[in-house]
């Protein structure tokens, strides 16, 4: 079992930044593909940004140039650097984990987290 804890969500300004952590126990991670979704009030969760197990890496075509993922090995950690934020991102993210080489699909996950909200002020 993988437990996956994130934190790093609050309020901040159009064109500020936050970063986004996942922390997960219970098992290395580091054979998973990861993930950051999100879901706004009255909408789908979707896919943000992902990483598969071989380090490679997926942006939604809206965050791209603006969100950076990564993992750190070693503290068994996923980041999600989110930068010149707008009022559209204001969500609920979510970290998720597989046990497969690459996740795309909120129903692909095996493991999630409890989410942390993001609020943008315009």
């Amino acid at each position: 079992q993988v437990q996956l804890v994130e934190s790093g969500g609050g309020l901040v300004q159009a064109g500020g930044s936050l970063r986004l952590s996942c922390a997960a126990s219970g098992r290395a991670v580091s054979s998973h593909s990861m993930a950051w979704f999100r879901q706004a009030p009255g909408k789908e969760r979707e896919l943000v940004a992902s990483t598969n197990s071989g380090g490679g890496t997926y942006y939604v075509d809206s965050v791209k140039g603006r969100f950076t993922i990564s993992r750190d090995y070693a503290k068994n950690t996923l980041y999600l650097q989110m930068n010149s934020l707008k009022p559209e991102d204001r969500a609920v993210y979510y970290c998720a984990a597989r046990e497969a080489y690459v996740v795309g699909l909120p129903k692909e996950c095996d493991y999630w987290g409890q989410g942390t909200q993001v609020i943008v002020s315009s």
